[in-house]
């Protein structure tokens, strides 16, 4: 028995480079699809949003000259490019998809709606939710929040290259220490960027808790769902 009926999982952009320094690494891709798979068998209803910095990042090119609304709106298509190709993977070993578009660009997706995205989840596909919140100045990080509160999800499932929550920076601090939990609260007054301060506000005020984990070791999404404490929970 699966630990959640409903998740929400988010996905990084930039873990989809794998090894390369840009784009779609081919096994990365493949190996999130199986992931994916091994918990919809379970029985699980599934909504994915992925980020779209493996191509382009808006806020970095407004930094370096684009207007800062196009520049979102860019980034906007590098999460449906990225929602083609993990839909295109899933697809290719025998599970259903269903591709939702924050903005209108059918017949590359369908437009987004809270009933027709749980329609869907109900009859066993796997939704991916793209292009945010088709907002500017909106990052993935809080579409995957808005996505997983109207779906009514029981969880957001954060996959990261780290393996949940620290009190400092892994990579950078040798001593920095693992939280098995955590309060939102603690999370703002510790400083902590688990995701960015709307995303986590509006995961804290509609009481929807968030799991960060390590989705770049394979099976790790499995061991979430069976309820092996191998991250962070993040609750009010």
């Amino acid at each position: 028995m699966a630990k959640y009926k409903r998740i929400l999982l988010k996905l990084s952009g930039e873990s989809l480079m794998g090894n390369q320094n840009y784009g779609i690494d081919p096994e990365r891709l493949a190996d999130y699809a199986r992931q994916i798979k091994e918990v919809s068998e379970m029985g699980v209803q599934i909504g994915i949003v992925i980020g779209g910095g493996n191509i382009f990042r808006g806020l970095s090119g407004s930094q370096k000259g684009f207007d800062r609304v196009k520049g979102d709106q860019m980034g906007m298509c590098a999460t449906v490019i990225n929602s083609l190709a993990l839909s295109s993977a899933l697809e290719a070993i025998g599970v259903r998809t269903s591709v939702l578009t924050a903005i209108r660009m059918e017949p590359i997706g369908e437009f987004y709606t809270k009933w027709r995205a749980i329609e869907a989840m109900e009859a066993g596909r796997v939704c991916i939710f793209s292009a945010g919140t088709g907002s500017p100045y909106f990052t993935t990080d809080t579409g995957s929040s808005l996505r997983g509160i109207e779906i009514e999800a029981d969880v957001m499932l954060k996959g990261t290259r780290v393996d949940g929550i620290y009190t400092a920076d892994p990579e950078k601090d040798p001593e920095a220490t693992k939280f098995d939990e955590i309060t939102y609260d603690e999370i703002y007054t510790r400083g902590l960027k688990v995701m960015d301060l709307t995303a986590t506000t509006m995961c804290k005020e509609n009481n929807l808790p968030i799991y960060v984990f390590n989705m770049d070791v394979v099976g790790n999404l499995k061991k979430v769902m069976d309820g092996e404490p191998i991250g962070t929970l993040v609750h009010n």
